[in-house]
């Protein structure tokens, strides 16, 4: 039974960090200024609600661990039940470390930074901030990142 929980939970982590729920497409129309005050309200709430979720997974895991925190008078059970617990927590360290680029994407679309790469400045899309709202490089750079990154560790 552990095992089963285990599993569920490491899913349920893995889901809410990398993605976010309860937003359309933004319909661009032709000739539409880019990061005009529609997108930047859409991208606003796609943040906010990102953020939130977030915030609610963190709370849900304070309560389950300590619902579940037990002093189990087995190795085996005392020992599953510690592989869960860091799991969930490294699961939660990653998304706090994510709710902190939410934060900086949020103070930069409230500056006019949003949008824009921070290596060449040109526009990073539309589309591609909604498969990642806190991206900070247009594709051809992040590209180019990688490659670098590979490289050198390579």
């Amino acid at each position: 039974m552990a095992a089963k929980k285990k599993t569920a939970s490491a899913k349920k982590a893995k889901s809410s960090s990398t993605n976010f729920t309860g937003f359309q497409p933004y319909k661009e129309k032709k000739g539409e200024e880019y990061m005009n005050e529609k997108q930047r309200a859409h991208f606003k709430a796609i943040l906010t609600a990102w953020k939130k979720e977030l915030m609610e997974e963190v709370d849900r895991t304070v309560h389950h661990m300590q619902d579940e925190a037990a002093n189990f008078p087995d190795p085996n059970d005392r020992a599953t039940q510690e592989s869960e617990f860091t799991m969930e927590l490294r699961a939660r360290d990653r998304e706090r470390k994510l709710i902190k680029k939410i934060d900086e994407s949020l103070n930069a679309l409230e500056n006019d930074e949003y949008g824009y790469c921070e290596q060449c400045g040109i526009e990073i899309g539309i589309r591609r901030l909604e498969a990642r709202p806190t991206a900070t490089l247009c594709i051809d750079c992040k590209t180019l990142d990688e490659i670098r990154e590979k490289h050198v560790g390579g």
